[in-house]
């Protein structure tokens, strides 16, 4: 591995592969589920395994924390992510790009949809108090932020933006059983491009089960996932809606 690109697990000594992982088994708790978990453990690569935890959560049902070698290498050079492609701005830069290219309020709706009522992502990005000490957008005077809360219709969000000629609409989705988050986020492109077409605002959702390289396969212009900050958001925004050839 003299290239570095090629590179093994780390857990109590360099390139041991060591790895831990954890799981519920319907077993009720004893030395048959523990067994079942080792069982489950060889067959996905670990070994030898230990279990290092395991704990009765119901009738019926135990959960373990697994620990275990394996073989497996990882290639650096075969790992395809998104990667940021614009400037992260302070929010004095923000601002300033804004007032002098835009020349008007830019005007951000978030929300969460359907019948997700978990609004901490949303709220992180949004409200003042902020994320990861980055001041939410709502701390920027020359955005106009309007947080519409938790299980906003999508007919209803369509209708807000267009009301009040959103530039952006951020949308939060934190609950996926199902793939819920994905099949929210299709509906909501087809319903802004059905009503807007091209006039659309800028479509930008997130939450900690998206992929980001998945915007063009939902229909929506990005997708932001876990550990998003404000900042990162707002830079975004500039990028994507500010005409760039009047950048000084």
């Amino acid at each position: 591995m003299p290239d570095g690109t090629i590179v093994r697990p780390y857990g109590d000594t360099t390139g041991d592969g060591m790895v831990q992982t954890s799981f519920t088994l319907p077993v009720p708790a004893g030395p048959r589920a523990e067994g079942a978990a080792l069982q489950l453990a060889a067959k996905m690569g670990i070994e030898p395994a230990m279990v290092v935890h395991s704990r009765a959560i119901d009738s019926g049902y135990t959960f373990f924390v697994v620990y275990g070698s394996v073989r497996h290498l990882v290639d650096l050079d075969a790992v395809r992510v998104e990667e940021r492609s614009y400037p992260l701005l302070s929010p004095a830069e923000v601002d300033a790009a804004v007032r002098t290219r835009l020349r008007r309020k830019l005007v951000v709706l978030g929300a969460c949809i359907g019948t997700d009522a978990h609004t901490v992502g949303i709220d992180a990005i949004l409200n003042v108090k902020g994320f990861a000490g980055e001041k939410g957008l709502e701390y920027h005077r020359e955005l106009e932020v309007a947080n519409l809360g938790a299980q906003v219709g999508v007919p209803e969000l369509v209708r807000t933006a267009r009301a009040r000629r959103a530039d952006a609409v951020l949308v939060s989705q934190v609950v996926t059983q199902r793939d819920a988050h994905l099949r929210n986020t299709r509906e909501l492109a087809a319903a802004f491009r059905e009503a807007m077409g091209e006039a659309r605002p800028l479509l930008v959702v997130g939450g900690p089960r998206f992929d980001p390289a998945m915007a063009a396969d939902l229909g929506v212009d990005k997708v932001f996932g876990r550990g998003t900050t404000p900042g990162e958001v707002a830079s975004y925004l500039v990028s994507a809606l500010l005409p760039q050839e009047a950048t000084a």
